[in-house]
């Protein structure tokens, strides 16, 4: 007898909602907890009704002070709760990040085991919306450094949902990363019912033969879009794999891939310089270098803060800057 999955179009925002919704119902130890998460529903609207249905207890609007509600939810962790910590922007986690450096990621082993931090600080991250400024960095690499800390970033609603729940099961603190890009960009079937995408897998948007293309977050829209006119404009069949987690990152489907194509190119949004791109690039050096058919190539946003709403078409990478990139490596 088959069993039909029923199915929802949603939005990444409608993908996050439901996730939360779904893990507040099942486990009364799940908490969500920020600044304005609750009666307004979140400055994105991702918790939008939860304050209706669970109440303040489980709902709970904070206080402005990023580094109280991580500090707060790493003393819930360690005593049974499975705290979701809401951070209005990435921007804005800094005065948290001795909480999580400190307490967060090293608890487990500061403790032999004893206690761990079961907990989840969603994010919104990433320029392209024309926010001020500090509301629109991509500082992942900074987290990515951190031993004992997970960083995910889904590109779809599909994969928020079951990402989401995921990490809210997971029993080490998990840094969930939203791009804010692809909060209402686009639509995907999401199932309705409870399901998780194993965290530190990557997913190939696109098999190809010529080239592999790396990406994550809302650069993967911008890299699918190079792919498809570049096939069009060229004889080249292009492979995109997103990497989903930064952290612990998918070795595995990094070197098969590019042991296929023999030429790699990473894209990112966040700098280059100390960037998650250096740490693939490491990752093909030890797995596949014997395999390379031109040097590795990647396209990333330049070292400076994000700019003024007005310049960020010129710090984002475009499909442009995509296209040329791969049109290197191939040509080489």
């Amino acid at each position: 007898m088959t069993t039909t999955v029923q199915t929802k179009s949603m939005t990444m925002i409608q993908g996050i909602n439901d996730a939360l919704r779904i893990m507040l119902e099942e486990d009364e130890n799940v908490l969500v907890l920020g600044q304005d998460v609750g009666v307004n529903g979140g400055v994105f609207r991702a918790t939008e009704g939860l304050y209706n249905q669970f109440g303040s207890e489980r709902v709970i609007d904070t206080p402005l002070a990023e580094s109280g509600i991580i500090g707060t939810s790493i003393g819930m962790a360690a005593n049974g709760f499975r705290p979701i910590a809401e951070m209005q922007f990435l921007g804005f986690i800094y005065p948290a990040f001795n909480q999580i450096m400190t307490h967060a990621t090293r608890i487990r082993q500061r403790s032999m085991g004893r206690y761990t931090a079961p907990m989840v600080i969603r994010a919104p991250f990433g320029a392209g919306v024309r926010a001020p400024e500090i509301h629109s960095d991509s500082v992942e690499a900074l987290f990515t450094h951190m031993p004992g800390l997970k960083v995910v970033v889904p590109a779809n609603a599909y994969d928020a949902k079951g990402l989401l729940i995921a990490s809210i099961e997971d029993p080490d603190p998990v840094l969930f990363l939203e791009p804010m890009r692809c909060y209402r960009s686009s639509r995907t079937d999401v199932p309705e019912e409870k399901y998780t995408i194993k965290l530190g897998k990557a997913a190939v948007r696109k098999e190809g033969e010529d080239i592999s293309v790396f990406t994550w977050g809302a650069m993967t829209i911008e890299t699918m879009k190079a792919v498809e006119e570049i096939e069009k404009e060229e004889n080249a069949s292009c492979e995109v794999i997103d990497l989903r987690t930064l952290y612990p990152m998918d070795k595995e489907a990094i070197a098969a891939s590019v042991q296929k194509t023999g030429r790699a190119l990473i894209i990112h949004e966040a700098p280059a310089s100390g960037g998650v791109s250096s740490e693939v690039m490491a990752v093909i050096n030890d797995t596949s270098f014997l395999y390379l058919r031109s040097p590795v190539e990647r396209v990333c946003g330049f070292d400076t803060p994000v700019p003024v709403y007005s310049l960020e078409n010129e710090y984002i990478p475009s499909p442009e800057k995509i296209k040329h990139a791969i049109r290197r490596c191939i040509n080489f």
